[in-house]
């Protein structure tokens, strides 16, 4: 196999190695017809670079499909920073990671990601303009997780919507797996709408959390798939939907903030639609994090986000719908959706601009 069969079609894969502060990272390209690709930075402790790389590719990839499928001029793109943000975060590293964000010239911006916050975006800033997901205090909009988190509950509504009629989530039972920053706000909000809440997370701190401020049922980690629930929402990393878990579910519906979540995309996407179990495309329902650092990039405030994240139910019904008329698995209707838009755009010529943020 060629290596650029090998990279998915990506436009431009690019290894960055500083011995000095100790970064290796990698910035994946994977398309920029509808505009510059945008996607976050995220610090993980890769057992190889093999998975590093594997990784990057399939999170940038689906940037492309979110950013298309959320009506966004952006392109799609990733990083990664292989490390523990727990030992080897420094301003050093950040700021070399930054110097090679800047020499793309602008065709990848970077964001916040597991593993790095807007504290670590700062220190990236003081290299290169390319970089969203800033502190209020310099002008960008903060933590996204809040937005994220409301896409997502759009997106959990618009799925008991279709599956049961109605939207209201009174005594609907959702499992939630990883409460994190998106997690937790993902709880608050379905907490204030009368769900009841399963709550799993590898830190034993942050579901206690939730069950003192949202009386979530703490369960343990490989029980989450398991229960007899009408929600599971997956919001740690991704993956978690494969051939151990799918037999395991007793859910009606799959709709979480995690990216990636579909361990063999197609095929298990297929066996979900066999099964009768509703997926909520991931790269659809967790778009609210990148519509988020977009409307930063526009300018404009966080309501204007979140008044934009509120798409995410109109857009969800109509892939559900889509995918019911042609007898198709949800994540198929979701990639013809993208496509049919990024075909669109590429007949009339390509609309590759910035914002005047990033303009000289």
């Amino acid at each position: 196999m060629s290596i650029f069969e090998g990279f998915d079609n990506h436009e431009q894969v690019v290894f960055c190695n500083d011995q000095h502060s100790g970064l290796k990272a990698i910035i994946a390209i994977h398309n920029t017809q509808l505009g510059p690709a945008l996607g976050g930075c995220r610090m993980y402790p890769y057992t190889s670079e093999t998975a590093a790389l594997t990784d990057v590719l399939r999170l940038s990839r689906s940037m492309t499909y979110k950013a298309a499928v959320a009506n966004i001029n952006l392109g799609g793109g990733k990083s990664i920073i292989i490390g523990d943000p727990k030992k080897h975060i420094s301003e050093a590293l950040f700021r070399t990671f930054g110097r090679f964000v800047n020499s793309l010239g602008g065709r990848y911006i970077t964001a916040e990601d597991v593993g790095t916050s807007v504290d670590h975006m700062e220190w990236i800033s003081y290299e290169t303009k390319y970089v969203v997901g800033l502190s209020t205090h310099l002008g960008g909009l903060g933590d996204p997780s809040p937005v994220t988190a409301h896409g997502t509950f759009v997106g959990i509504k618009a799925a008991i919507k279709s599956t049961k009629g109605v939207d209201n989530l009174a005594g609907i039972k959702v499992a939630i797996e990883g409460i994190g920053h998106v997690g937790y706000y993902l709880c608050k909000e379905l907490h204030a709408h009368g769900a009841r809440l399963y709550v799993s997370d590898i830190n034993p701190e942050a579901t206690k959390r939730a069950a003192d401020e949202f009386g979530a049922i703490v369960v343990d980690c490989d029980k989450i798939y398991s229960l007899d629930v009408d929600v599971y929402a997956p919001c740690a990393l991704g993956a978690t939907i494969n051939d151990k878990t799918i037999p395991q579910f007793k859910c009606s519906i799959i709709a979480g903030a995690a990216n990636n979540q579909l361990d063999k995309e197609m095929i298990h996407a297929s066996e979900l639609t066999k099964k009768g179990i509703l997926y909520a495309p991931d790269f659809v329902i967790n778009a609210g994090g990148l519509i988020n650092v977009y409307t930063e990039v526009e300018g404009f405030h966080k309501e204007r986000a979140l008044e934009k994240t509120e798409n995410i139910y109109p857009t969800l019904l109509k892939i559900f719908a889509l995918a019911h008329k042609e007898k198709i698995s949800t994540a198929e209707a979701a990639n013809q959706i993208a496509e049919q838009r990024i075909r669109e755009v590429t007949k009339v010529g390509h609309i590759y601009s910035t914002h005047n943020r990033y303009k000289d």
